[in-house]
């Protein structure tokens, strides 16, 4: 998520932290926050600033869900980005799920 330009295409691998539906009454959209492998506490790569966010906002819309994604999964996406309230966020991202938690 670092290295994600302002706005244009990307490809980014990331975890998904937390997912968050909307209630029936409000328009339909199913969104997730996706963020970087990194542990709390790494330091940035030598020579390079961190940006100061380090999640990206995926949303999509006209979806109550997407199966497959919840927390924990690893996935790559490809797909616009743009600001949304000073956040990265892509639209209706093409996606690839590349890991999932086992749950026990």
């Amino acid at each position: 998520m670092r290295d994600l330009p302002a706005r244009g295409r990307a490809v980014c691998t990331g975890f998904i932290e937390s997912v968050t539906h909307q209630p029936p009454s409000e328009q339909p959209f199913f969104s997730a926050v996706v963020v970087d492998a990194l542990r709390p506490g790494t330091q940035p790569a030598a020579g390079g600033a961190r940006k100061p966010y380090d999640r990206l906002r995926v949303i999509w819309l006209g979806r109550l869900r997407v199966p497959g994604i919840e927390a924990g999964v690893q996935l790559r996406l490809n797909g616009m980005v743009t600001q949304v309230d000073g956040l990265p966020a892509m639209f209706n991202p093409r996606y690839e799920i590349l890991s999932r938690q086992e749950h026990l």
